[in-house]
């Protein structure tokens, strides 16, 4: 599978199931961090998946290289870094070195995307690119031969536990046709109000890693909440 070439070097990832979960750091109780991450990884997640919002490409401030550093001392999965900042390009160098397995960019914030793009490359690392909810896939087609991932936003960046919209459903299986086509290897990549409720929408579509916050960190039992985003039946 696609997904499955977003890896560390010293490491191997597999799973027997169709799609990836990443569960949403932001979304878990910070005063427990590395058990919160220990938990999801031993409840069968693939990836973590980190929110790095800088208040002015999106209006919220979360966190920055150092608490991505910290995650990685403790996570055993990969890491994939979601930079919702502008000038991406300044602050690429301290994410890689903080960690990170995965730099995903937003296509919106970046001033030269194949520079960036390349930039992660070039540092051993695999890289991603991020669309909005309004930004058509046609905008980045362009770019999918040097990506490594594209991550479909189905909510507006910048705060968690918003409803998903079904209307980039169609970019997601447009990627997937594209992909195809072209003989290309990035993965799909869906973020945001993904729950037990509509993964299967986000699964049919053709999305290979599924991100999700509160779905698995506001639940009561995190193996079971990853199982049901997965679509596996107990």
């Amino acid at each position: 599978m696609s997904w499955s070439q977003l890896v560390r070097t010293d490491q191997n990832v597999s799973t027997a199931h169709s799609v990836a979960i990443a569960p949403s750091v932001l979304a878990a109780d910070f005063a427990k961090l590395a058990e919160e991450i220990r938990a999801v990884e031993n409840a069968g997640a693939e990836f973590l998946h980190l929110d790095v919002m800088d208040g002015h490409f999106v209006p919220n401030l979360t966190f920055g290289p150092m608490l991505v550093k910290a995650i990685r001392s403790v996570s055993t999965v990969v890491l994939d870094t979601h930079l919702m900042i502008e000038n991406p390009d300044k602050y690429i160098p301290n994410f890689l070195d903080a960690g990170a397995d995965v730099l995903v960019i937003h296509a919106e914030a970046s001033t030269d995307v194949p520079r960036d793009l390349r930039a992660i490359r070039d540092r051993g690392r695999k890289n991603g690119l991020a669309i909005n909810p309004d930004n058509p896939l046609e905008n980045v087609e362009v770019y999918l031969d040097q990506i490594d991932l594209l991550l479909v936003m189905s909510v507006f960046p910048g705060f968690g536990g918003q409803s998903f919209m079904e209307s980039v459903l169609p970019k997601v299986e447009r990627a997937v046709k594209i992909r195809e086509e072209r003989g290309l290897e990035f993965a799909v990549e869906i973020d945001g109000g993904i729950g037990p409720g509509n993964a299967h929408m986000a699964r049919d579509a053709g999305a290979d890693i599924l991100v999700a916050g509160t779905a698995v960190y506001r639940t009561p039992d995190y193996k079971a909440s990853i199982d049901s985003i997965r679509g596996v039946t107990p």
